[in-house]
């Protein structure tokens, strides 16, 4: 029943970390494309907040409960689909701690844009091309890692 609880915790925290992901990504991308300085600024200043809310939070658990499963069902760390998925989150990981920088430089950036009533700044776009590119990497490694889960290849 234990492993069970574990798996369940496991697959739910995974989705909200994804979702929370490709939900934030998605409403940052429609908002920053469609110029409105006070739409952004009122979008990044809340992917912020679910950022490190659901994906923070998540973040934590996905490894602390993939590696009590891995323990509990005595899979040894170096079984290469373990060890793949562990360096990709590791990865993945190393991509979202800058987006997440990245995010709050946007909001400040677009804050201070919409009250001065100004355009988005050069700024502002450098930043979001980091962030885009960053999210297709990070992107990229949880859609591995899924796969890793999933097949489980020897």
């Amino acid at each position: 029943m234990e492993y069970l609880v574990l798996k369940w915790l496991h697959i739910l925290s995974s989705t909200v970390l994804f979702g929370t992901g490709i939900g934030s990504a998605f409403y940052l991308l429609v908002a920053s494309l469609s110029r409105n300085v006070a739409f952004v600024a009122a979008i990044t200043r809340w992917v912020v907040r679910a950022d490190w809310l659901f994906t923070g939070t998540t973040a934590i658990l996905q490894p602390v409960t993939g590696l009590w499963m891995v323990h509990m069902a005595g899979i040894p760390l170096r079984t290469h689909w373990v060890m793949w998925s562990l360096a990709l989150y590791v990865l993945a990981i190393a991509c979202w701690l800058p987006v997440v920088w990245l995010q709050m430089r946007l909001r400040d950036i677009s804050a201070r844009a919409a009250q001065a009533g100004q355009p988005l700044p050069r700024a502002y776009w450098v930043c979001f091309g980091w962030w885009v590119g960053l999210g297709f990497a990070a992107l990229a490694t949880f859609l591995a890692i899924f796969w890793l889960m999933v097949a489980k290849p020897s």
